[in-house]
């Protein structure tokens, strides 16, 4: 169904490419935002009007018009006023994921979970093209994909990164191949509890049919059968011997069977030894199967891959002292996982905006790997207290303060890891703008090392 007179709430990066497909598609589009309009987005403003879009900021009442579909941005929340308001009206609320779903010609792979999604889209969209497979990445990750769907034609596959924001709002969207990490607590200020989460997720394979592939982690996988109306074909992966796919930290390979035969891939001495992002190359296997690529492709790409900025990130070593950028972990559990990847001891810098109330599930992980905990930000005082029986932990207020306390304290083999668990926006722009500070930070205390040597000598 072609929209004719369609509203898009929230004019951020999805609500404005939401705005420009349906402007393409024929429609006749509203965009409204509580926010005033600024600097920031006056060129955005400025080309929807060119389109012929109505753009309204700054109001706190929606227009009375006839509207047959209304488009709702993630960061607007399914409980607000403007959202029951469209559902009153009986008119039909979506998801811009949904929305460029429906106008998508080409197969897609969706890939969902709380933590690692990025990763792994990148990992998958980089294998297939070394299979020669024409590949778009769109979704969470960057580029909506109501920006990439009219170039459908000229790909073979697009990589979709989803989340539970976008999952709130879908009836029809049908990946070919879809892909559930883990389930770990997030987003839980916004959800309310993690069964209600729990089944977002798993509303990526309510659509799916016989012969489509949900590639799901295998502790997760009864669980989300139970809440799935679709049909596809169940593929696991997991640490252990029944998943179809295994990751082997013993080993350090992931295997496969193949025709009756095991089949290993080496993942020993790459950055994804370890049992998180392990589970990551696990799923990468099952999921490039899928899309008729031989996997061992994987094993060629693993050699050479580089982490995406902000994850895992190696800045700077200095006097034998390591700097680490995670400041994407803006959960526990990616906090956690951030933790369990690095080897050898960390001094940990956290905090920001707490997303949820569990802080003991990540305190073994801190007592056996962290060193001390250098606090920053809104969440601080929760932090401390919580966890200050099981590892030192230092009220540090400041990113620069956190950075330098510990890069005194450290002794060489350290790690500093800055994986605040935490959301960024009480002191930062984002999550980018948090970790772009830290290398900053980093390259202060290099530069200012270097002069105390040249002094010294």
């Amino acid at each position: 169904m072609i929209a004719e007179n369609a509203i898009v709430l929230g004019l951020g990066v999805s609500g404005e490419a939401a705005a420009r497909l349906l402007v393409r598609q024929g429609a006749t589009v509203t965009v409204v935002d509580r926010a005033a309009a600024g600097s920031l987005i006056a060129g955005e403003i400025e080309s929807l009007l060119a389109l012929g879009v109505r753009v309204l900021m700054g109001v706190t009442s929606l227009p009375v018009d006839a509207f047959d579909l209304c488009v709702v941005s993630p960061g607007i929340d399914q409980a607000s006023a403007w959202v029951r308001e469209m559902e009153r009206r009986d008119v039909e609320v979506i998801s811009e994921l949904e929305l460029g779903f429906r106008y998508c010609v080409c197969p897609i792979i969706a890939v969902t979970g709380t933590n690692g999604k990025s990763t792994l889209v990148k990992l998958l969209s980089d294998v297939l093209r070394l299979g020669g497979i024409r590949t778009e990445i769109a979704g969470n990750y960057g580029t909506p994909l109501s920006s990439v769907v009219e170039q459908g034609a000229a790909w073979d596959w697009i990589v979709v990164e989803v989340s539970s924001f976008q999952l709130e709002r879908v009836s029809m969207f049908h990946p070919r191949v879809g892909v559930l990490l883990n389930i770990q607590p997030d987003h839980l200020n916004r959800h309310g509890d993690m069964q209600t989460y729990r089944t977002l997720k798993s509303r990526l394979f309510n659509c799916m049919g016989e012969h489509d592939v949900a590639v799901v982690h295998d502790i997760e996988l009864s669980g989300v059968k139970s809440l799935v109306t679709g049909a596809p074909q169940w593929v696991s992966f997991g640490l252990s011997a029944e998943a179809n796919v295994t990751y082997d930290a013993t080993e350090g390979v992931v295997c496969r069977d193949d025709t009756g035969k095991r089949v290993a891939i080496r993942v020993a001495g790459t950055a994804f030894d370890n049992p998180v992002l392990g589970l990551a190359v696990a799923a990468a296997v099952a999921t490039v199967r899928s899309c008729g690529i031989n996997p061992d492709l994987i094993s060629e790409y693993l050699q050479k891959f580089t982490p995406l900025s902000h994850r895992i990130e190696a800045v700077r070593i200095v006097d034998d002292i390591s700097f680490v950028d995670d400041s994407k972990a803006t959960n526990l559990a990616a906090l956690r996982a951030g933790i369990e990847i690095i080897k050898g001891p960390v001094r940990l810098i956290a905090g920001g905006q707490l997303k949820e109330k569990d802080l003991e599930f990540v305190k073994e992980v801190l007592a056996r790997n962290v060193a001390c905990v250098y606090v920053i930000g809104e969440a601080s005082e929760l932090l401390i207290r919580a966890w200050q029986d099981t590892v030192p932990c230092l009220a540090c207020g400041e990113l620069a303060v956190a950075v330098r306390l510990a890069f005194k304290n450290a002794v060489p083999g350290d790690t500093v890891l800055l994986s605040p668990g935490c959301a960024s926006f009480d002191q930062f722009r984002s999550y980018r703008d948090r970790g772009e500070q830290f290398k900053r930070i980093v390259e202060e205390i290099k530069e200012e090392r270097k002069h105390e040597n040249i002094v010294d000598g």
